[in-house]
């Protein structure tokens, strides 16, 4: 297969697995994901083709969307191997995908390629603004997570296990997570884009403690 012909056929494999996703990291995430590595890379270069494998299968493994964790690496795993055989870059786009995710906010982040890079800016671009907010409370939802207690300090994670062990609000989330996101952009051209989804996001944030507060 040339490289055309495996992303048509990547792109099939992750819309199937995806297509009864509920948890904000469906299909539809994929593309936007997809795009937006896309319009960075147009600023940032890096090999396209990486970029947009990383970018479909980036979610195939994550913790979240499989029942056993060992599950989704097999997963992953037998499709590349199935695609590339011995190719060199199915390694190099195993490792950017696993190191890919956000694992805490005292959690050092690992090293990644370029293309990496900007596959993690897009994905995290696609955590906050308008569609960031969305996504949060339709995983919080999922996961029978409360929308807001006010009683429950947000937990600033010091490992991945205690990040993914979490069961803390909705609205705890943004401050874990989401609000970090803007001064964790890797290129500049994310570091742009992310500046307005974070100030969507902070005046969310703000009209949603008054109406609790029922001001």
């Amino acid at each position: 297969m040339n490289k055309e012909e495996i992303i048509d056929k990547t792109i099939q494999f992750v819309a199937k697995e995806l297509e009864h996703e509920t948890t904000g990291h469906d299909w539809w995430h994929i593309n936007r994901v997809l795009k937006l590595s896309e319009k960075i890379a147009g600023q940032e270069g890096g090999d396209i083709f990486k970029i947009k494998m990383i970018a479909l299968l980036h979610d195939i493994a994550d913790y979240k969307l499989n029942e056993q964790e060992e599950e989704g690496v097999k997963k992953l795993t037998n499709y590349l191997n199935n695609t590339f055989n011995d190719h060199p870059i199915k390694q190099e786009i195993i490792n950017d995908i696993y190191n890919l995710s956000y694992k805490g906010a005292n959690v050092v982040q690992q090293q990644l390629s370029l293309e990496g890079k900007i596959v993690q800016d897009a994905d995290r671009l696609d955590a906050i603004g308008a569609i960031g907010i969305a996504r949060a409370f339709a995983y919080g939802g999922n996961k029978n997570r409360s929308m807001h207690d006010p009683d429950e300090a947000p937990n600033m994670h010091n490992s991945f296990e205690e990040y993914k062990l979490s069961k803390g609000s909705t609205i705890n989330h943004f401050h874990e997570k989401l609000l970090l996101l803007k001064d964790r952009m890797n290129t500049t051209s994310a570091k742009k884009l992310a500046e307005q989804r974070h100030i969507y996001m902070s005046d969310f944030l703000k009209q949603f403690y008054a109406e609790w507060e029922a001001r």
